[in-house]
């Protein structure tokens, strides 16, 4: 035969086809092979972990392994990101900026606009799939939030999971956050019911999968290199780790956020973590005075820091593990180590923190009172805990700020990168290019010696918006970044040639004195000399009017660029997304529907109806059940007996309770909930057995916005991770035979803006 020949996917044939075997030479397709010497790359990704709160940027808190890491390799003390968890992992992934990425924001308050509707571009490929195509091994641990929020549950398409962005493997959590105790996993592409356990922790599971990982593929290839993403929950609320490691920290910060701010900004100028004559920031009017906090008060905020600082180095240790195992199988060497956190450290525990995280989910003030009285639960599995904002403030010395905010606080983070020994470099020292998340990516392939495509599985991409710092591993005078644009929540800054303009907006019920319908026109820019300011202390901006000026317009000419627009502040429960079904029929067993797309009865008249057949005894087990600890609601059967609870935050419990059990054979058992006032979400109840109503109980609040904080989703026949009810214990599967059970919230009026406003206010 004659002409040249090809496989289907147009790669030419390397041998010969004649007319019989005799005259033909055979040859098989070649994949990839990277060099003998291609780097492994480990990208390690803190949540929530500001500037100050790692031992080798000024903290105090013990993390000997990271501390080592920065020992052998590169601090970077200009490292920026987007303030926000998803789009700073969309940057990270991809080495794009998150408005191009569709990514603006956290994709649970996704807006129908391109740069924040929460659905990844095809057109910004992943650095996982061009790497797997480059013959690299792909593997994903921990925290995703990269899919939205309708694209969570076992029906969902898998476009934008894991496995489809060039990740081969995966095993972690898809959502913002989740319970170190119970969480909501998925292993590929399959979701995992999650159960609690008294001998479990998130971050030390994360870790196990990541060792065993990466065993599965040496013992199946010796010189594949791989890329791993690791993302930590840690430290993210909830504040959980063990009682053993809290315990180490009692007592170590009964003197406050203030002395503990200084004393930080000291270690951070004595070790050259941040520029000689970097002057502390005031601490701002709403961040009380340690001083001004009474006994209690200081008693409660130093016990979250105890338990901060505990999960902190709880998570040290475990990446420890993780990094020795790689040394003790000559691995290390090899591979290019990178260890980041996403944002600045997060003020969403409010001005005292809290217990219980479903205050802050619904849009309420915290429960003081029962946090104080339950001080010694803070930390475990009974508590879904958050410190104060004055140790966020803290987290992020010697900074202005904090998480969701483009001010230093927000956007400045750790980077420590150890290079393979291969490639020389600098050991133990500290660099001061500026660097944003955008870069990571650029510099793994550089590194990895692979080149963004022009094509991705037949998509043009979009070019990299990140540039290789991989210069600077060994030329401290190697160059950084120009410019750097941002947004989130409606702030804004850019960065250009060491001057920074930014400007804060009003986020709604933030802070005391916000208002929530200022217009941006009315924003104040302020304008900084970052080269000898980098903590904003000395604002320009009317001494340089022509050059705030300058870089206003600049920031319009970015944004508009990278897709920033339009500005949007408020993105709170009325999202730009498709609407959960009103109707839901369950089937028992089955894994949980997912909150986001289970029928919202919160503020609608809704029934539950369940079908079944009792066995002699009446049966025993949950029915239907949404929630979990710290809010919900269940149907179930308590020695036979027909029982329906509303658990209002884990602190009120009220039953509708059956007066005599099920005899054996075919029930019908009906709850009819009518809604009475749509603002405080009260109900008149009943509960119905074979059309005779045996229970009732009026409800005079509900949950008005999400009853999980971490999965618990709607359950059949059992209750996933926690239990709504404290008269039973997870996963208190039912023994009856459901035949049929449906949550009906169909013809009800859906909760409206202005409900939701209305019961935001007050909350005030």
């Amino acid at each position: 035969m004659t002409g040249p020949l090809t496989y289907s996917s147009g790669e030419p044939f390397p041998g010969r086809i004649g007319r019989t075997l005799a005259d033909s030479d055979p040859a098989f397709p070649v994949g990839p092979r990277p060099a003998v010497d291609a780097a492994n790359v480990l990208l390690i990704v803190l949540d929530d972990v500001g500037f100050a709160q790692l031992g080798c940027f000024g903290s105090d808190i013990r993390t000997p392994c990271f501390d080592a890491l920065a020992d052998e390799g590169i601090r970077y003390r200009r490292f920026h990101t987007t303030a926000m968890c998803s789009p700073t992992r969309a940057a990270l992934l991809t080495g794009r900026n998150s408005h191009t990425v569709g990514i603006g924001g956290i994709t649970e308050l996704a807006t129908g606009f391109p740069g924040y509707n929460g659905r990844l571009d095809p057109g910004c490929g992943f650095v996982a799939e061009v790497l797997r195509q480059a013959g690299w091994s792909t593997m994903a641990v921990g925290k995703w939030h990269l899919a939205p929020a309708e694209e969570q549950h076992a029906a969902a398409s898998r476009d934008r999971w894991p496995l489809r962005q060039g990740f081969e493997r995966f095993y972690g959590f898809l959502g913002p956050e989740t319970s170190q105790w119970a969480p909501e996993l998925v292993r590929d592409n399959t979701p995992i019911v999650p159960i609690e356990r008294n001998d479990y922790h998130l971050t030390e599971d994360l870790v196990d999968e990541a060792i065993r990982s990466i065993d599965d593929l040496r013992v199946n290839d010796g010189a594949k290199p791989f890329y791993m993403y690791l993302g930590l929950g840690a430290c993210h609320a909830p504040h959980q780790v063990p009682a053993s490691w809290i315990q180490q920290y009692r007592g170590a910060f009964d003197d406050g956020w203030d002395a503990w701010r200084e004393r930080t900004h000291e270690r951070q100028l004595a070790s050259g973590i941040v520029p000689s004559g970097t002057v502390l920031s005031a601490r701002p009017p709403w961040v009380p005075a340690w001083s001004s906090l009474d006994e209690t008060q200081r008693a409660v905020a130093a016990r979250m820091m105890e338990v901060y600082a505990a999960f902190l180095t709880h998570t040290d240790h475990h990446v420890g593990r993780l990094l020795d195992h790689l040394r003790a199988t000559g691995e290390l060497d090899r591979t290019m180590v990178m260890v980041v956190s996403d944002n600045g450290a997060s003020a969403e525990g409010g001005p005292t923190g809290t217990y219980n995280g479903a205050y802050l989910y619904n849009g309420l003030p915290h429960d003081d009172a029962e946090t104080a009285a339950r001080l010694d639960d803070l930390g475990g599995p009974d508590s879904f805990s958050n410190y104060p904002w004055g140790w966020a403030f803290a987290g992020n010395t010697p900074f202005r700020r904090w998480k969701r905010e483009t001010h230093e606080g927000g956007i400045s983070d750790p980077l420590i990168v150890r290079q393979p020994v291969a490639r020389g470099g600098s050991r133990g020292v500290v660099r001061d290019q500026y660097v944003h998340a955008v870069d990571v990516a650029a510099t793994v392939l550089d590194v990895c010696g692979v080149a963004m495509p022009a094509m991705l599985n037949g998509v043009a991409q979009v070019p990299l918006a990140g540039q290789s710092f991989a210069s600077s591993f060994t030329d401290e005078s190697a160059p950084g970044r120009t410019t750097q644009y941002y947004e989130q929540f409606g702030s804004r800054a850019i960065y250009h040639d060491g001057w920074k303009a930014v400007a804060y907006h009003p986020m709604f019920r933030y802070e005391p004195t916000d208002n929530p319908l200022q217009s941006f026109d009315d924003d104040a820019w302020e304008l900084y000399d970052t080269r000898v300011d980098s903590s904003e202390t000395n604002d320009l901006a009317a001494a340089e009017p022509q050059r705030l000026a300058d870089m206003q317009a600049m920031w319009w000419a970015e944004a508009a660029h990278h897709g920033a627009l339009p500005l949007h502040s408020f993105r709170g429960p009325i999202g730009a997304r498709l609407p959960p079904p009103t109707r839901v029929e369950l089937r028992p067993f089955a894994i949980a529907v997912p909150e986001s797309n289970a029928p919202n009865i919160k503020r609608a008249n809704h029934r539950i109806e369940v079908s079944l057949t009792a066995p002699a005894d009446g049966g025993h087990g949950v029915l239907v059940a949404q929630g979990g600890r710290f809010g919900g609601y269940a149907l179930y059967l308590d020695q036979g007996v027909p029982v329906y609870v509303s658990n209002y935050y884990g602190k009120e419990f009220r039953y509708a309770r059956a007066a005599q059990p099920l005899a054996a054979g075919r029930h019908e058992i009906r709850v009819e909930a009518t809604l009475l006032d749509p603002v405080v979400g009260s109900f008149d109840v009943r509960l119905v057995v074979d059309e005779v109503e045996m229970g009732a109980v009026q409800l005079p609040a509900t949950v008005p916005l999400r009853f999980a904080l971490a999965g618990e989703g709607l359950c059949c026949g059992y209750d996933d991770a926690t239990a709504v009810s404290p008269e039973y214990e997870s996963p208190n599967r039912c023994t009856a035979t459901i035949h049929r059970a449906v949550v009906d919230a169909a013809g009800s009026r859906p909760p409206e803006i202005t409900d939701e406003v209305r019961r935001a206010l007050l909350s005030q």
